[in-house]
């Protein structure tokens, strides 16, 4: 079997796998209310952001990482938002590990750290 077949091969059992379905269920359920889906991508943006500017080795000013937790304390008191992101972190969980294996297999050191 070559490589790729093995990689459509993850990607098809990916798709059958219960954090998948369960990440897509939830998903579905918490973008289903306008303000959920428009303060998960407010969320997302400044988060981006915010990693960006850590990785470059600066950080948010005060009022927008104020800000940043107000929407992340809202997100997370309604139970179907804070289910989809704890499914999210599951999920992403998981692909860390698949890409860690990976790496791992072909003698690349990605610097993750944790490791």
């Amino acid at each position: 079997m070559n490589v790729y077949d093995s990689a459509n091969a993850l990607a098809n059992e990916l798709r059958q796998c219960d954090e998948v379905r369960e990440y897509a269920r939830l998903k579905e359920v918490a973008e289903a209310d306008e303000t959920n889906r428009r303060l998960l991508a407010e969320f997302r943006k400044m988060q981006m952001k915010m990693q960006l500017q850590a990785a470059s080795g600066g950080q948010a000013d005060a009022e927008e990482m104020q800000r940043f937790q107000q929407i992340a304390s809202l997100l997370y008191m309604n139970n179907d938002v804070q289910a989809y992101m704890l499914a999210e972190m599951r999920l992403q969980k998981l692909m860390a590990d698949i890409f860690k294996s990976v790496t791992d297999a072909c003698g690349m050191d990605m610097g993750i750290p944790g490791e």
